[in-house]
């Protein structure tokens, strides 16, 4: 096993263990619902970025240095708060929009299933593709940076490999995993929802990155 291995695994046994004791798991729990952006910014800082470490892992089959692991840290930050921001909204929306009779549940024990899956679905299918284009959009230009290539917006943006962003990252896996994937964090209680939304964020950054990386090596 590499050092890089132990590392890997080390930080995310560390996170892990974090959570599932009692007396750490509770301040996690109060420290989320008392500033609940800055710990999206921790959470998606530090376990995207692994999912990046652990896409390089398995495209270059060695443990790489992610390119300006610092900004893309302060990067995945920022869109962690925007996730927060829209678990929010859309749980308060499509509860709306049910209490309206804009969408129907019905009265069974289906329910709960039916409204996770409308959050899960408006989520995936409307924030999902513009917070996942701009990640790969900002990537992109902090990769050229690092690498001593100055680009503007508009280079950025078309150097970008669209046809398998679009078929894979939009086409494949948020009917297949993101859409199911997020049914189940919204049937969670909240204390379980923010521990399973911590690790849906390393595969995010792994889907991501795994992407983008198939194209460039």
């Amino acid at each position: 096993m590499t050092y890089g291995t132990i590392l890997w695994t080390g930080i995310l046994a560390a996170v892990a263990t974090f959570l599932i004791i009692p007396e750490t798991h509770h301040i996690f729990v109060s420290a989320t619902n008392a500033h609940p952006y800055l710990m999206g910014f921790v959470k998606f800082a530090i376990l995207s970025i692994m999912g990046e470490y652990l896409a390089n892992r398995l495209v270059h089959k060695k443990w790489v240095m992610v390119n300006g692991v610092f900004v893309k840290m302060m990067i995945w930050g920022i869109l962690g708060v925007m996730i927060v921001l829209m678990f929010s909204i859309l749980s308060q929306g499509v509860q709306g929009a049910i209490g309206k009779g804009v969408l129907h549940v019905g009265d069974t024990w289906a329910s709960p299933v039916i409204r996770a899956f409308y959050i899960s679905a408006i989520m995936n299918l409307t924030f999902a593709p513009v917070f996942m284009a701009t990640h790969r959009i900002t990537d992109t230009y902090i990769d050229a940076y690092t690498a001593g290539k100055r680009m503007s917006v508009q280079n950025v943006i078309s150097s970008v490999e669209w046809p398998g962003f679009m078929s894979f990252v939009i086409g494949k896996t948020i009917p297949f995993f993101w859409i199911p994937a997020h049914t189940i964090t919204f049937l969670l209680p909240d204390e379980y929802k923010v521990i399973f939304a911590a690790s849906l964020s390393i595969v995010l950054g792994l889907i991501l990155s795994y992407a983008k990386l198939q194209k460039t090596v």
